[in-house]
């Protein structure tokens, strides 16, 4: 049974959603953010960067969203949430789901912390101001990559777009919403309706 170390509406979103859509046996085990859960000494024993979430899995234990998704994935490929060896598709696989954790996310996380980012208070509007042009950017590159296709890869749904869809939600609150792109719209209006999606989401 796999537990994952969870937060509503956290980097924890995305195995939440795929231990869901492959009917996994799994726990949740909610990290109190409001006092600080993830900081504590004993949730540091589990992930020394204290932050959410953390997968366990029998005597393995992972931190990092992507890598926890990855690894449920190859865990379990029969699911087909990620593309077989040698396949084309692959290696977008792998691309898109650093892209969205090294960029996306990344310009996310400077948007709604940038307190984190400087010792001038006085710049956080301008800090806010700029990443929102950022996000922006990212989310434009996604639009054009969805031109033409029910998903990220293509016709089949993989764990790039629940990650994706986890994205879109925080970047509901930057100047430029997500549903302004024409084709990211149409997509995250029909990932809305996935079953996994609307069960998780309602639980969170």
């Amino acid at each position: 049974m796999y537990q994952l170390y969870y937060y509503p509406n956290n980097a924890s979103l995305a195995p939440h959603f795929l231990l869901h859509e492959m009917q996994l046996d799994y726990d949740l085990i909610l990290v109190d953010r409001k006092s600080n859960g993830q900081k504590s000494s004993e949730y540091l024993k589990l992930n020394p960067a204290g932050r959410i979430p953390t997968l366990i899995d029998d005597e393995i234990t992972l931190f990092e969203s992507p890598a926890i998704c990855i690894h449920l994935c190859e865990q379990h490929p029969e699911k087909g949430l990620i593309p077989p060896l040698g396949s084309k598709e692959r290696p977008l696989f792998f691309q898109w789901l650093a892209y969205l954790n090294n960029t996306l996310q990344a310009e996310l996380m400077v948007r709604y912390y940038p307190h984190r980012h400087t010792f001038n208070e006085g710049g956080i509007p301008a800090i806010r101001e700029a990443q929102d042009e950022r996000v922006a950017e990212s989310l434009q590159i996604i639009n054009e990559a969805l031109a033409g296709k029910q998903y990220l890869l293509g016709d089949d749904i993989s764990a790039c777009d629940f990650f994706l869809f986890m994205l879109s939600l925080w970047s509901l609150g930057t100047k430029k919403s997500p549903m302004s792109f024409p084709h990211l719209s149409t997509y995250l209006k029909r990932m809305a309706q996935h079953p996994t999606v609307r069960e998780v989401c309602e639980f969170e």
